[in-house]
């Protein structure tokens, strides 16, 4: 590529990228791209400054991800996606943005029903959470340190109806993991008896909200067993 080329593909290049999304608008809403709209708003301050921040779950808008369903009709398997914006001097600077890491709430769960997203703002963290049914739930703390959304906690439970088989709760900021098993085999409900085991892991590197492609392929206890 000659210089002359490459001059072009800085300047033109670079503008284009800038003015696909805006970092900075008046309202968060303004922050989402083109081809997206916004299905959830959650509020909170997550940085600490005593401001409303605002939290968009949004959705793809990909007309060839819409599908007849036998049964169902017609059924949108767009993914989602999160937007954080935070609210500075009357406007909202975007702090977080990945725009395809859910899965859609219409995906094909097999024999089980597809388990429901929530996003929720407490005590200054971003969680993130699945719950299943009778099967359990889990859910991840993110904080916003280091410039960044970092995954802080963890915690999951697996279920059999009313009954708690299997709880983990992990730690990312003490690096301590608690698995707590139901020992009890004629336990039916609220008469679990629990084995707690307390293990200490090492990351490599923390955990990222922007860089998290797919929550459905997020195996935390692999990670921090590997």
């Amino acid at each position: 590529m000659n210089r002359i080329a490459l001059l072009i593909l800085l300047v033109f290049g670079m503008s284009a990228v800038g003015q696909a999304a805006p970092r900075i608008a008046k309202s968060p809403t303004d922050l989402v791209p083109a081809g997206y709209v916004v299905v959830e708003e959650v509020q909170g301050d997550l940085n600490n400054d005593d401001k409303t921040d605002y939290v968009l779950l949004i959705k793809g808008t990909n007309k060839e991800k819409f599908f007849d369903h036998e049964y169902l009709g017609t059924l949108d398997r767009n993914r989602r996606g999160i937007i954080v914006a935070f609210e500075n001097n009357g406007e909202y600077q975007l702090a977080l943005k990945n725009l395809d890491c859910f899965s859609s709430e219409n995906e094909d769960g097999g024999v089980y029903f597809a388990p429901d997203l929530s996003i929720s703002v407490h005590k200054g963290s971003l969680f993130i959470s699945y719950g299943h049914g009778r099967y359990g739930y889990w859910s991840y703390n993110f904080r916003y340190q280091n410039s960044d959304f970092e995954l802080i906690g963890y915690d999951s439970s697996q279920n059999r109806g009313p009954l708690i088989e299997r709880e983990i709760s992990i730690n990312f900021l003490t690096k301590k993991i608690l698995t707590r098993e139901n020992i009890n085999q004629d336990a039916k409900g609220g008469d679990e008896r629990f084995k707690e085991t307390w293990k200490r892991f090492t990351l490599p590197k923390p955990i990222k909200l922007e860089e998290i492609t797919d929550f459905d392929e997020l195996y935390i206890e692999r990670l921090i067993e590997s």
